[in-house]
């Protein structure tokens, strides 16, 4: 006697499936997209997901098939199928239980740029008195450690954190420090520009293993337009930096970010040249946030969310023929995206939390004391908006500031699953609430989700990786290997 079953013994007995939690969305004219708890997915047309809800799909057809696989029906008294859903859903909450990790530290709001895009409303060099002190800097640390997680990121921002080197280097020592007691996972990242990097600095980010995170916004007439220096000589400036941070911390120890102006629109391609000339293996194409400066010079408004999916699509259409073409190179956007698609896991990116990632994923202390519940909670206070300001390491606890009702209210009211329309609509599980996106523009936690560009730029996203997934095998080749990295 055979140890195993025939086929016929898998096989449904009759149709009397029964429907497992799921939403759904026109997706196209031609069908709409269902997804389910833990983001499995499915295009199917109108007729199948009419026969779907009706319970009179054929048991034999391969979409029957495809719906038990990823969960979205199940059979009657049949266990393993919610027994599924749940171990995946631990999975991707799972961070959760691990709770703050990245931790912003603004040593100083002094830069030595003056980007007029810059989110932060940074301060000239001269002005010491936006420098964080030893003081500020102790009490931190003691909330860091406080932080249940296992590992810890402290990463070190501005202004240009460089021109407060000496805080840095206290600071990165005295958590060491008290990690030999502690023993978490601890990384530092330095976020900077280059222009400061020198011999003593790259030795010492070489001793304690620090990381470098700076900035390149494309081409040299490009990026020195968008971060002007008084000798116009950023570019120049970064190139002589990163060939300097290199050869001595190694190529995967630095990493680069941009920021999409006016001027980048029509250049996309020469932008993502630029990345390959100097030898990155990707690049973020970020939009402008709403926060500081970028507000007040207008430079936020100099372009709508549907011009910068145009730059965006581009972009993408590009990096994805390289790859054809055999050069190896990501979009890193799509690849948190897809991560989400197409794995259990969660990325990490706090703007595509739910739960929202402020203060449970990443805090900020700011040079005045001042705690936010994350970076861009610190641009909207520079603005004079302080709905995300808990309170200031100097005279509150871990307590006050963790358990504030600052915090739990916004964590609470941007829930996208019991949050009105996100709750029904099908890429939640793709997406994040974004409370401060929507405060500085809503004045709300939630937002009007008809009239937000959040959403209308994710579900643009959402849809356009879906759709380049579903008409060619090659490119969801392509995009498994981002999402797995």
């Amino acid at each position: 006697m055979s140890k195993f079953k025939g086929l016929e013994s898998y096989a449904a007995e009759d149709s009397a499936y029964e429907l497992l939690p799921f939403k759904f969305d026109r997706f196209n004219d031609e069908s709409y997209i269902i997804t389910n708890i833990v983001g499995e997915y499915l295009l199917i047309e109108h007729e199948d997901l009419e026969a779907l809800v009706h319970r009179k799909l054929d048991v034999t057809s391969r979409l029957y098939c495809q719906l038990r696989s990823k969960h979205f029906i199940r059979l009657p008294k049949e266990k393993s199928p919610i027994e599924l859903l749940a171990l995946k859903l631990r999975t991707k909450l799972s961070r959760l239980s691990q709770f703050t990790n990245l931790h912003i530290f603004v040593v100083t709001l002094r830069c030595d740029h003056s980007c007029p895009y810059c989110q932060v409303s940074r301060q000239s060099e001269d002005k010491s008195s936006f420098d964080m002190t030893r003081d500020m800097a102790d009490k931190s640390l003691d909330f860091v450690f406080r932080s249940p997680s296992p590992a810890i990121k402290i990463e070190f921002q501005g202004g240009e954190p460089l021109l407060n080197f000496e805080l840095i280097k206290y600071i990165v020592e005295s958590a060491e420090s008290r990690n030999r007691v502690a023993a978490r996972d601890l990384a530092f990242v330095i976020a900077t520009t280059l222009s400061l990097i020198n011999d003593e600095i790259l030795d010492f980010c070489k001793l304690h293993k620090i990381q470098i995170s700076t900035s390149l916004d494309g081409p040299e007439a490009l990026h020195n337009s968008n971060r002007p220096k008084p000798n116009k000589d950023s570019h120049q400036r970064f190139v002589a930096g990163l060939e300097k941070a290199r050869a001595r911390l190694g190529y995967d120890q630095i990493s680069a970010l941009m920021t999409t102006t006016e001027l980048s629109l029509d250049k996309v391609k020469e932008i993502i040249d630029e990345y390959l000339r100097l030898g990155f293996k990707g690049v973020f194409l970020r939009p402008l946030s709403p926060y500081g400066f970028a507000i007040k010079t207008k430079r936020f408004m100099a372009y709508n969310t549907e011009r910068w999916l145009q730059f965006y699509k581009s972009g993408l259409d590009y990096i994805i023929e390289l790859n054809r073409n055999g050069v190896e190179f990501s979009e890193y956007y799509s690849s948190l995206i897809l991560k989400k698609i197409l794995s259990a896991q969660e990325s990490g990116y706090v703007d595509l939390m739910s739960p929202a990632g402020i203060g449970i994923a990443a805090i900020v202390f700011n040079y005045d004391g001042k705690v936010y519940a994350s970076d861009e909670s610190r641009m909207l206070a520079e603005m004079g908006d302080r709905t995300f300001e808990l309170g200031n390491i100097l005279s509150d606890s871990y307590e006050d500031i963790i358990l504030s009702d600052k915090l739990l209210d916004a964590l609470e009211e941007s829930f996208t699953l019991s949050a009105p329309m996100c709750s029904e609509c099908a890429f939640e599980p793709y997406c994040g609430s974004e409370p401060v996106y929507h405060h500085a523009i809503h004045k709300d936690f939630l937002g009007r989700k008809p009239e937000s560009e959040f959403c209308k730029k994710n579900m643009s996203i959402f849809k356009h990786l879906i759709s380049l997934m579903e008409s060619s095998s090659d490119t969801k080749k392509l995009f498994l290997g981002w999402a797995n990295r």
